[in-house]
Order: C-alpha cells, then structure tokens, then sequence
C-alpha cells in the first residue's frame, strides 16, 4: 500500500505540472537542424523529433548529457517545469 499512495502522489503533480521540452525554440536560435543535432549527438532523429515537438514521454539522462554537451547549454534551457493551467 506504500507502493499505491506513492504512485497516487506521482499522478497527482503530474497533474498539476508539466515538464516541456525546450528543444525547438534552443535549435532555432542556435540555427540549427533536427538532423544536425542527431548527428552530432548520435540520438537516432526520430527520437530528436520527438523532443523537438515536446510529445517525447521519456527522455534518457544519457540522450540529455548528449544535448547539452553538443549543444553547449544545460538542462534548464531544454526542460521546463511549468504548472497545467498555464498551459491552457
């Protein structure tokens, strides 16, 4: 039961917030393309675009470090936290 009120927490923030993926406004000031970013980083394209169009549902630390390093920036000019009414 642990287990159970635990995860009715987890569903209950994530109700309250999301965590958008910054990814296609960084590409964009920074010129560059899903494609240059996939090569770069060795993230096979379909998962950049993913990111890119904030639908991705997990995202690997590993694939994070990959971005940022190529790219130059850290986490929180990819990710965001925001609340759910915000987004409406």
């Amino acid at each position: 039961t642990v287990i159970r009120t635990m995860l009715q927490s987890i569903i209950c923030m994530r109700a309250l917030f999301m965590i958008r993926i910054k990814l296609s406004r960084i590409l964009g000031e920074k010129r560059w393309t899903q494609s240059e970013l996939a090569r770069k980083t060795g993230i096979r394209p379909n998962t950049i675009n993913l990111m890119y169009h904030d639908i991705a549902e997990r995202i690997s630390l590993e694939q994070l470090d990959k971005i940022c390093e190529v790219l130059q920036c850290s986490i929180t000019d990819i990710l965001e936290m925001e609340k759910e009414e915000k987004r409406r």
